[in-house]
């Protein structure tokens, strides 16, 4: 993998901080934390880092001018650039639940990602606490932070992890015959599902289609990006927010018929993506999607026969 690299905002959810403003670490010089509120629902949404990527990966059936000109409009280098990596920490009905795990530190030549450890540290958050995780699907990138030294130990023993049945069943035997990534990633991916499902077997829930997590919290199979691909639902008091996890990227609202390269089934994925952003672009509620840039809220709006993301202020 070494060939394709070239080289709080809100406090954390304890009750008696939800509500003060949070300050980045002494080695941070960006918030890496937005907390808000969904109803009754905190959530709070954790920078990972960042991961260096060829910039054919956002767009692999697009024409390369148009590709370059995209690029080149959203003041992005025509090489690569760096996706965002972000997770969603929810609490709700007395459980603390982490969607998504992060990068890790299997891969020390990705050095501006796998910092989710040292975030929910910063954040206050126990890793103790955490009574579930929801894993939108299990790319490297989503599960790797369970994987790092020591972390295991730390979790609780009743630890439920919920993840769609056919995406445990797809990792069996992954399908790669339609991705278009980097040389290396298909063995990394294979190996960190394989060692995942083997260190965190026990404490799997798995569902067909639905499941409700905590009050106001579901995650639902989508399919696309991999078989068992899934987004989480946060509902409360009138209040709605998804999760979209892999279905949305850059470049994707314009131009929702680009194939992201990470995607095992890009013509479903497509489907599946506007027709997710055609709904959100209807209810209005709040978007936030793993590779969008952090903190990546943010709303859909329709512009012809695409889409906007409509960032939302920041809420001091």
């Amino acid at each position: 993998m070494n060939q394709i690299i070239h080289n709080t905002q809100k406090a954390n959810l304890r009750p008696d901080n939800i509500s003060n403003p949070g300050r980045p670490g002494p080695e941070e010089l960006v918030p890496s934390r937005y907390a808000l509120k969904i109803g009754e629902i905190d959530v709070l949404v954790v920078s990972d880092g960042v991961l260096l990527l060829p910039g054919a990966m956002v767009a692999y059936n697009a024409e390369p001018a148009v590709r370059a000109a995209w690029l080149h409009d959203m003041f992005l280098p025509p090489d690569a650039f760096d996706w965002a990596l972000n997770v969603v920490l929810v609490r709700s009905g007395g459980r603390t639940i982490l969607i998504d795990a992060g990068m890790g530190a299997e891969f020390p030549d990705l050095p501006k990602s796998g910092r989710l450890g040292l975030r929910l540290e910063a954040a206050g958050i126990d890793l103790a606490s955490v009574t579930d995780v929801v894993l939108t699907h299990m790319h490297m990138d989503h599960i790797g932070g369970l994987l790092v030294d020591g972390v295991k130990e730390q979790l609780r023993p009743d630890l439920r992890i919920h993840v769609a049945a056919a995406e445990v069943k797809f990792w069996e035997a992954p399908d790669f015959s339609h991705v278009s990534m980097p040389p290396g990633f298909p063995d990394a991916l294979r190996s960190s599902a394989k060692r995942f499902v083997k260190e965190y077997h026990s404490q799997l829930r798995t569902f067909e289609d639905e499941y409700e997590v905590a009050p106001g919290v579901v995650v639902t199979r989508t399919g696309g990006h991999t078989p068992g691909h899934s987004v989480v639902r946060v509902a409360s008091g009138g209040d709605r927010l998804t999760f979209a996890g892999d279905l949305v990227f850059q470049g994707g609202f314009e131009h929702p018929d680009w194939y992201n390269g990470f995607e095992h089934d890009p013509e479903e994925a497509t489907r599946v993506r506007v027709r997710l952003l055609r709904e959100l672009a209807g209810t209005g509620e709040l978007l936030v999607a793993t590779h969008l840039p952090f903190p990546s809220v943010c709303h859909v709006a329709v512009a012809g026969d695409a889409f906007r993301c409509v960032p939302v202020n920041w809420d001091y």
